[in-house]
C-alpha cells in the first residue's frame, strides 16, 4: 500500500505542503496514549509486568495469572490499563469487597454487592518507571471509581515504605492489615471516593 508520505504534493493534485499536513493529521489520530479497562485478553501482558515488578523484590505476586483472568472476567470495570501505542505500560486491578477491613478471603474474592473497591495491584513496566506513571494512573483510577455511585471507598494494603505514596492521594492508614503473605506484613489504607466523585463531576471529564 502506498503511503501519503511517499508521494509528492503534485502527484496527488494538492497544493504544496498539503501532504505534510495530512501526514500530521493522520499521526494525531493514532492512540499514542490510551487508558481503558482491561480484558481477559490482556492477562498475559499484565502478569509479565507484575511478575517482573514483584517477584524480584518480594518473591511473590499479588495476583497470579489464573487470578488475573478471574478478576478481569468477573469485574473488568474495576481495572484500568495505560497503553502507549498499543503496548501495556501500567495497570491497576481491583474488585469489590463487602466488609469493613480486608481479610485473607479478600485476596481472591469479588463481592458484587460490595461498596468498597479493593485495589489488588498497581504495577508499571520496568522501562517506564520513575516517570510518574504510577501516580497518573492511580489518580485516573480513583476518578474512574468516583464515577460509580455504588462504590463508596477504596482500600488497599501495602508495605510501610509505600504508605506516604498512597497518602498523597487521600488514603489514610487504618492500622496493620490482617492479611499476611508468607513473612510479609502490610498496612491497610482506606480512601473515601466522595472527593474524587466531586472532582470528576466538576471537571467535565
Amino acid at each position: 500500500m502506498l503511503s501519503i508520505h511517499s508521494l509528492k504534493p503534485q502527484a496527488l493534485g494538492l497544493p504544496p505542503g498539503t501532504s505534510e499536513f495530512l501526514g500530521c493529521q493522520r499521526r494525531h489520530t493514532l492512540p499514542a496514549s490510551e487508558f481503558r479497562c482491561l480484558t481477559p485478553e490482556d492477562a498475559i501482558s499484565v502478569f509479565e509486568i507484575e511478575r517482573e515488578a514483584f517477584i524480584s523484590v518480594s518473591g511473590t505476586c499479588p495476583l497470579y495469572l489464573d487470578e488475573i483472568r478471574h478478576f478481569l472476567t468477573l469485574c473488568p470495570e474495576l481495572s484500568l490499563g495505560w497503553f502507549e501505542e498499543g503496548r501495556l505500560v501500567a495497570f491497576i486491578i481491583g474488585s469489590l469487597w463487602d466488609k469493613e477491613r480486608l481479610t485473607q478471603e479478600s485476596l481472591t474474592l469479588h463481592r458484587p454487592g460490595g461498596r468498597t473497591a479493593h485495589l489488588h495491584v498497581l504495577a508499571v513496566h520496568r522501562t517506564f518507571r520513575q516517570q510518574g506513571k504510577g501516580s497518573v494512573l492511580l489518580w485516573r483510577y480513583l476518578h474512574h471509581l468516583g464515577s460509580r455511585p455504588a462504590v463508596r471507598r477504596a482500600v488497599l494494603m501495602c508495605e510501610d515504605a509505600l504508605v506516604p505514596f498512597y497518602e498523597k492521594f487521600g488514603f489514610q492508614a487504618v492500622g496493620p492489615c490482617a492479611v499476611t503473605v508468607g513473612s510479609l506484613a502490610f498496612t491497610e489504607l482506606q480512601c473515601s471516593l466522595r472527593c474524587h466523585a466531586f472532582l470528576r463531576r466538576n471537571s467535565g471529564c
